[in-house]
């Protein structure tokens, strides 16, 4: 990473009481906050810069993550900035009430019979709903950039974004095979891991958690995301928020977000995988368990860059829930006895 310093990176830069953007070109933040501060008039004793999307302050190191022009506000000592949602609230109540103005919309469209009253609530209907399918490539040519031709809309690229985390961790899980040993755990291991894996793929690897057109999507209808916080905190003391399906910089930014594991997957998850199978059989473990700490949110937590922390998390598996319960295993023994005899 710190290969990257010295490369001029140019970035837009604003004051907090202006909208009029400018471009700098500057290797760190030093430089960037010596040029700032002479371009736009302003004191450089205390000044500092943040996101213009979120308000997050602006480190050296994040400095150096960020894309090409990405916007950001410079501010004076005592200042501060909450980035564009000041009120997550009020969106939230917005996404709320959506799918109920959308029904009684459909309802009224469905009685109506005068063409100019159809075409009033037709239009009503194209505001309320997803613009997924009105966001093509050739209106959001700027949002698309970089962005593989095969993708159509904003919500499957974002989709595929998650699937393809998902699959990442699954590699990081059927990798673990090279580790193992013992020839009779390492059979075991790699049943376990190819059941993970169909579990995943029946759940289309979960790829609705990024797509605004789903029903169990983590951001708003329009496209909000929230950070959750670091993994030992219920929520984000800082609110960080960013909707990627606004601007093509946003959904970079995006993906510094991450969806971070409070059980750790390396550390704790693969470990004690590896453990139960090392005198129990694939067919004794709670596949469930497993799959939710892995790939669910039962498990996962999405986050900010700044409120990922990358120390050990000190969390274990749930001893109790590693194996599967007698009776169960008990209910799979003769439901497959049940089918030879029918089969006899």
């Amino acid at each position: 990473m710190f290969g990257l310093f010295g490369k001029n990176k140019p970035i837009k830069i604003r004051s907090r009481n202006e909208n009029k953007k400018y471009g700098v070109a500057a290797k760190d933040v030093k430089e960037l906050l010596k040029k700032g501060c002479k371009l736009l008039q302003l004191p450089s004793p205390g000044a500092h810069v943040c996101l213009y999307s979120d308000g997050t302050t602006v480190t050296e190191e994040f400095f150096q993550t960020l894309p090409d022009h990405t916007e950001l506000v410079l501010l004076c000592r005592d200042q501060t900035w909450s980035g564009v949602v000041c009120d997550i609230g009020q969106l939230l109540k917005t996404d709320r009430y959506a799918d109920g103005l959308i029904e009684a919309a459909k309802g009224l469209l469905s009685d109506e019979k005068s063409p100019q009253r159809r075409k009033i609530l037709t239009d009503l209907l194209l505001n309320l709903e997803d613009r997924s399918e009105l966001e093509s490539r050739e209106e959001h040519e700027e949002w698309f950039k970089g962005v593989d031709a095969r993708f159509k809309t904003k919500s499957a690229y974002m989709k595929f974004n998650c699937e393809g985390r998902m699959r990442g961790y699954m590699k990081e899980v059927h990798g673990a095979t090279k580790t193992i040993q013992k020839a009779k755990v390492r059979e075991e291991f790699l049943k376990t891991s190819k059941s993970l894996s169909e579990m995943l793929k029946t759940a289309k690897n979960n790829g609705c958690y990024f797509d605004r057109t789903e029903k169990e999507r983590l951001c708003t209808r329009e496209g909000w995301f929230t950070c959750q916080g670091s993994y030992e905190q219920k929520v984000c003391q800082s609110l960080h928020s960013i909707n990627p399906y606004g601007s093509r910089e946003s959904r970079i930014v995006f993906s510094t977000w991450n969806l971070d594991h409070r059980i750790e997957k390396k550390r704790t998850i693969i470990p004690a995988l590896l453990e139960a199978l090392q005198n129990h059989k694939s067919s004794d473990i709670n596949l469930n368990y497993f799959y939710g700490l892995l790939f669910t949110w039962e498990n996962l937590k999405l986050v900010h860059i700044v409120c990922h922390k990358k120390g050990a998390h000190n969390l274990l598996c749930d001893a109790k829930k590693i194996f599967r319960k007698a009776s169960d295993t008990n209910k799979a023994k003769q439901n497959v006895k049940g089918k030879k005899r029918r089969l006899v």
